[in-house]
């Protein structure tokens, strides 16, 4: 926490600095086109060429200034984006707040644990791993937390964030350059449509005629100098008005491949300074270095081809301003050579520009789990096995405070899975979700919140925590009903880590203890490894049919000084006590 706060304090000092820098520099220039207005009055008045030079030297000065106002501009933006990094992560770390989008668009109810998990929305899996700022980063990062990584992959994503998080400067300018863009869905579709939208190229005659007339134009102008012939001056009236006409037979294509565009230059140039941004770093991880030369195109860097495509963006904007189109086209064809370039960097560069967003996006993920493992130094990356065992030592959910968060040891081998019995409250859901996340955790390659872990990752199938669905006319039993299906389903293709907490709620104690113990025995059946939470005594008894694949585990509630104590420590055996009587008694209900 403390380098948050040592970071927040100097980049605001530095804001400071850049601010005042920037607003002498708005005087400047304004003083400047204060002065160059006078010289040229004076001059009109008394036509002295000091007045004509000092105008000049004036506007130079202007535009010397205004490169330095734009750089500046450009650096305050980015302090405030890294003052903005920092200031959130201590809110976060304080836990004041998660100032950190929730990913609430990616949830997905009929996937196999996203809901039951809390994935996405507040105070969420995602949302406390998001660090991203761009569309794709959000998008790579949601499909990470949704899905198992193949053994390779997962050891490849361990070794690159474990180089990042040792990058927090790296890793803090990156996303405060992603913050600036204002990257949005929107402009990331927008920009893959227009890549593989069909643009055809110009006929060769209108290819000769873009660069015939404005070589033909320039020599009209030449000779109108030389000789004071008014019929040059005659023939670049109608040569402006044919590169006019000739212009309108393209405005309608110049309209489809600028189509809802605005501002588009602007987020691709961001793209590309982040694309630098991963080229000028030294990467040692396998993964990184991959990553990196995904963005060689051609001998070139990809943020070179980026900024080239953002200033075609930029120039095409031109269009809109009826002066400007007129007088640059009238002329040279400007937009005409614009279009002619924009296609041959389509012809050239589009197929390969998914992938170097793609990568913005994977650096944005891993960046997140980097910093999600530098705030939590005592969290540890598991180790990897293909032998079904999976094992945790001080295991806790890594979303508690770590004040008050309770770890367990947890071993899966040689029985595979637990059957868990406990009163309310004493923390068995808890538990079941602390299992879950960190087995998805270790399938991302990310740290998990344990003193040590060896595991063997697999799909994880969960049955916790499903809701009424009246949009779809269907019962919670209902809902139940068809996410066992789904998950005896997934296990015919292998086995899976599955999650059970008191299923068959909605049926008669009879019906639901038979069909628990008949969940149980085609989960073990199926080789799947996990745990069941349940309050039903009797199903803890299949143990004894069962005691190479199964094992009872518990936690026990106390009461002490006519209060409830729950010390949330995972127990060998049956649960014996029980709370709800007295708990009912205590609050007058009974």
């Amino acid at each position: 926490m403390e380098i948050y706060k040592a970071k927040s304090k100097d980049f605001s000092e530095e804001l400071s600095k850049i601010t005042k820098k920037y607003n002498s520099i708005s005087v400047l220039r304004l003083v400047c086109i204060v002065f160059f207005v006078g010289s040229l009055y004076y001059y009109f008045q008394k036509e002295g060429m000091i007045f004509i030079a000092l105008a000049v030297a004036f506007f130079a000065v202007f535009i010397f200034l205004m490169r330095i106002h734009s750089n500046l501009l450009f650096k305050r933006k980015l302090n405030t984006a890294l003052l903005e990094v920092n200031k959130n992560e201590l809110s976060y770390l304080e836990r004041k707040s998660i100032p950190f989008e929730n990913g609430q668009e990616f949830n997905d109810f009929h996937h196999p644990y996203a809901y039951d998990l809390d994935v996405f929305g507040e105070n969420s899996l995602f949302q406390n791993l998001n660090r991203t700022a761009t569309y794709i980063g959000k998008k790579t990062l949601a499909g990470q937390v949704l899905n198992l990584l193949p053994h390779k992959e997962i050891l490849d994503n361990q070794q690159a964030v474990k180089e990042l998080t040792q990058k927090i400067n790296w890793r803090q300018h990156f996303l405060a350059l992603a913050k600036i863009s204002q990257d949005n869905q929107s402009s990331y579709e927008i920009l893959l449509k227009w890549s593989v939208f069909n643009s055809k190229p110009l006929s060769k005659v209108a290819l000769f005629i873009s660069y015939a007339s404005p070589v033909v134009f320039t020599g009209f102008v030449l000779a109108y100098f030389l000789t004071s012939n008014s019929v040059f001056l005659s023939l670049m009236a109608y040569l402006f008005v044919f590169n006019l006409a000739f212009l309108g037979r393209f405005l309608k294509r110049i309209q489809i491949e600028i189509a809802n565009s605005s501002n588009i230059d602007q987020i691709i140039n961001q793209y590309g300074l982040l694309m630098q941004q991963i080229e000028e770093e030294s990467f040692e991880s396998e993964k990184l270095m991959a990553l990196q030369a995904k963005l060689k195109c051609k001998k070139e860097n990809a943020s070179i081809h980026l900024k080239q495509l953002a200033s075609l963006f930029s120039k095409m904007d031109s269009i809109a301003n009826l002066v400007t189109a007129s007088l640059f086209n009238g002329t040279f064809l400007f937009n005409i050579h614009v279009l002619k370039n924009l296609i041959q960097w389509k012809a050239d560069h589009a197929q390969a520009l998914e992938e170097w967003l793609d990568v913005i996006g994977e650096f944005e993920m891993l960046n997140s789990l980097a910093n999600f493992s530098y705030n939590n130094p005592e969290f540890i990356y598991p180790t990897l096995n293909s032998n079904y065992k999976i094992d945790f030592s001080n295991l806790s959910h890594p979303l508690l405070n770590s004040k008050n968060r309770v770890g367990n040891e947890v071993s899966f081998y040689p029985q595979s899975y637990m059957i868990l019995t406990g009163s309310n409250m004493s923390g068995k859901s808890t538990f079941l979700r602390s299992l879950g996340v960190n087995m998805v955790l270790s399938g991302m390659g990310s740290v998990v919140c344990a003193n040590q872990a060896n595991v063997h990752p697999l799909p994880v199938l969960v049955s916790m925590r499903l809701s009424d669905s009246l949009s779809d006319s269907e019962s919670y039993f209902f809902a139940e009903i068809k996410r066992l299906k789904q998950i005896m389903d997934e296990l015919e293709g292998g086995p899976a880590f599955v999650l059970l907490d008191e299923i068959l709620r909605g049926t008669n104690s009879d019906d639901k203890r038979n069909g628990t113990i008949e969940v149980v025995k085609k989960v073990i059946g199926k080789k799947a490894i996990g745990a069941i939470a349940t309050h039903d005594i009797e199903v803890c008894l299949t143990t004894n049919e069962f005691p190479d694949q199964l094992v009872n585990k518990c936690f026990e509630v106390e009461i002490q000084n006519e209060e409830l104590y729950f010390d949330y420590k995972l127990r060998d055996g049956i649960c014996k006590n029980k709370s709800a009587t007295f708990l009912m008694k205590k609050m007058g209900v009974i």
